[in-house]
């Protein structure tokens, strides 16, 4: 790994999002949602605290995958409709930024995960299920149009190591 992941202290952090099970071909289906969280907040006069995420909640590249696309919020706020409120757990995190075409986080992810194991940290997983799998998309691709410009940050929370 060319570069060294962070780790950082993060607080919780109030989330809107469109969660969905789907398979690795139909990915975007749930990134495709991103725009509809923008008109909601936006209708209730809310700016986004950060940018825009698909949080994995349940990884099963044989079969469903289930996937958050997510904004964070300045404050909690009540979901409705198809948009569900949350919270990103507060804790330690392992954070990457790839910049580059998304095609290339699977292996910049594979790559964290050997880093992880090599320093013997674990990440906070329990039954399949992520406490906080994040990829982070900094760019806007309506601003930026060229996908090896794109900037991405893999955030993975840690489980807690005395």
């Amino acid at each position: 790994m060319t570069t060294k992941p962070n780790i950082e202290e993060r607080a919780a952090q109030p989330y809107v999002a469109i969660r969905r099970r789907v398979t690795m071909q139909t990915i975007g289906e749930v990134a495709d949602r991103i725009p509809e969280l923008f008109d909601w907040l936006g209708a209730r006069g809310i700016v986004p605290a950060g940018a825009p995420f698909l949080k994995y909640n349940v990884i099963d590249m044989d079969g469903e995958l289930e996937i958050e696309a997510g904004i964070p919020v300045p404050a909690p706020v009540e979901g409705d409709g198809g948009v569900l409120a949350g919270t990103l757990p507060a804790g330690q995190y392992a954070t990457l930024t790839h910049t580059g075409h998304p095609d290339g986080l699977l292996d910049l992810t594979t790559e964290l995960f050997d880093w992880a194991k090599a320093r013997q940290l674990t990440w906070d997983v329990t039954n399949d299920r992520w406490a906080c799998r994040l990829e982070v998309y900094e760019t806007d691709p309506t601003q930026e149009p060229d996908p090896a410009k794109w900037e991405t940050e893999l955030v993975f929370k840690l489980a807690h190591h005395p």
